[in-house]
């Protein structure tokens, strides 16, 4: 079974030889999409600069929502009862074989929860592994654990948090005079698409373990390596000290310092460390949700995700300071995620002007039937989630396109919707904006993971491709 590690070893050389930064990405990325427009439209430079300045403000609105998923979903998992089942949860492993697999396998279940989840979950258990690997002296390549977390996200879209699901299923979206609302119940659950979502979680879950590279080329991540990565030892020890629970020191070092929630024992510092003014803010919040779809049913958008969040890590954390704390620790991953943002916007605004987008979606639908549009859909999406890697983005362009194709052809908009969403999903193995958050808590450089992710693409092609093709002929 070494064909998957010599599959590997190619597309490792090659990210690390020649894989920008994931900011230079985004402006090698503008560059040619401006080349591109220049190319294959009439579009004059002028106007081709106003479509992708007038496109750097529009999903500013996004760019909120998205942030408030981030740190919400990262403060939930630093909760100390979720921090505490990872620590056991690491501790299964017996063999290289194992950690490989249970960190794909824990990470892709997150991903379907939620993909900000997905992505701070896959890199702390990923952490956690190591350290517990080295205890046993197992020869695990940290790169490749860490690569490991990242191949789960590729099924992140077919879950709890899918937002091209969760668009169609928001009333007001921008295609319902066309297809009306579709609800969750015929896109993320249906049995097709978990059907789809369990194979290739499986696909994954095996072959992450087959990349294991030989054992000179393996680098072991050492516990006090690991531990230095996120703070100096001999601090978190002491703060260590001052906590009122036990967490194991392994725990700590591989999500963020202890954090200090005990003060002077003034009236102000017994509210500050109230667990039943924090208790009382999250069921509140609860009870909304509880309201919300007792009233509209499974009715799911990015906000009631968000809320999600928000009400667990309440409900989770210690104490009104503990989970501000929380939160503050979390915003520290938003930085880079939030400046490249505008760009991709930028970027999006000038392939939508310029009709890069319809050039591209028309020639797919040419040589489409109502048996293989969703597929084509699938290889449109991946190809423009390289210039637009957002969900929600991705249908705004190319939602119009395919629903007509849909609509002429006869094809099942719900089909045509997670096609859109696979593809998105799916280039996400070779687009380096997502690894951000995830490599910020693992504290590994991107050009380390991609070249494994590269054959996750591939093998996914087959199972998202496939299983599309499947449903198309049936």
């Amino acid at each position: 079974m070494k064909i998957f590690q010599k599959l590997s070893r190619p597309f490792v050389t090659f990210v690390e030889k020649y894989y920008p930064d994931p900011f230079v990405f985004v402006i090698l990325l503008t560059l040619l999409t401006f080349l591109l427009a220049f190319g294959l439209t009439d579009i004059k430079p002028i106007e081709a600069v106003n479509a992708w300045g007038g496109g750097l403000s529009a999903l500013l609105s996004f760019m909120a929502q998205l942030s408030i998923t981030l740190i919400t979903a990262h403060a939930l998992a630093h909760t100390d009862i979720v921090r505490r089942s990872l620590s056991r949860l690491a501790r299964i492993p017996k063999s290289e074989f194992q950690a490989y697999l249970l960190v794909t396998f824990i990470s892709g279940l997150a991903n379907l929860f939620a993909w900000s989840l997905g992505l701070v979950v896959g890199a702390i258990i990923a952490r956690q592994v190591a350290i517990e690997g080295d205890k046993k002296g197992l020869n695990i390549h940290y790169p490749l654990l860490v690569a490991s977390a990242y191949a789960g996200f590729v099924i992140w879209h077919m879950g709890y948090s899918s937002s091209s699901a969760l668009f169609v299923a928001t009333p007001g979206h921008i295609l319902e005079d066309v297809m009306g609302i579709i609800p969750v119940t015929e896109t993320v659950f249906t049995s097709w698409n978990m059907a789809i979502a369990a194979v290739t979680l499986i696909a994954i879950s095996l072959i992450c373990p087959l990349m294991h590279p030989d054992e000179k080329d393996v680098f072991k991540l050492k516990a006090e390596t690991i531990e230095k990565a996120v703070g100096e030892k001999e601090k978190i020890r002491k703060k260590m000290q001052q906590e009122t629970d036990e967490i194991s020191l392994e725990t700590v070092a591989t999500t963020e310092p202890v954090l200090q929630t005990e003060g002077r024992n003034t009236v102000g510092d017994r509210f500050d460390n109230s667990k039943i003014l924090i208790l009382i803010f999250g069921i509140m919040v609860t009870a909304y949700l509880i309201y919300w779809f007792y009233t509209k049913g499974f009715n799911l958008n990015l906000n009631i995700v968000n809320w999600t969040f928000l009400a667990l890590g309440m409900l989770l954390a210690r104490s009104p300071k503990h989970y501000v704390e929380l939160v503050g620790n979390a915003s520290r991953l938003l930085g880079p995620i939030l400046l490249q943002y505008p760009f991709y916007a930028g970027i999006m605004g000038l392939i939508k002007d310029a009709g890069l987008v319809q050039i591209m979606s028309d020639g797919f639908t040419h040589i489409a039937t109502a048996e293989t549009l969703s597929f084509w859909a699938f290889i449109s999406s991946g190809v423009v989630n390289m210039f637009v890697p957002s969900g929600g983005g991705q249908w705004v362009v190319q939602g119009p396109v395919f629903i007509d194709a849909a609509q002429r052809l006869g094809t099942d908009y719900s089909v045509i919707v997670m096609g859109v969403a696979y593809g998105d999903q799916w280039t996400n193995m070779i687009q380096p904006f997502w690894t951000i958050p995830l490599l910020a808590i693992a504290n590994l450089d991107m050009r380390k993971i991609m070249g494994y992710t590269f054959v996750i693409l591939l093998v996914t092609f087959l199972t998202f491709g496939g299983g599309l093709l499947l449903l198309g002929s049936g």
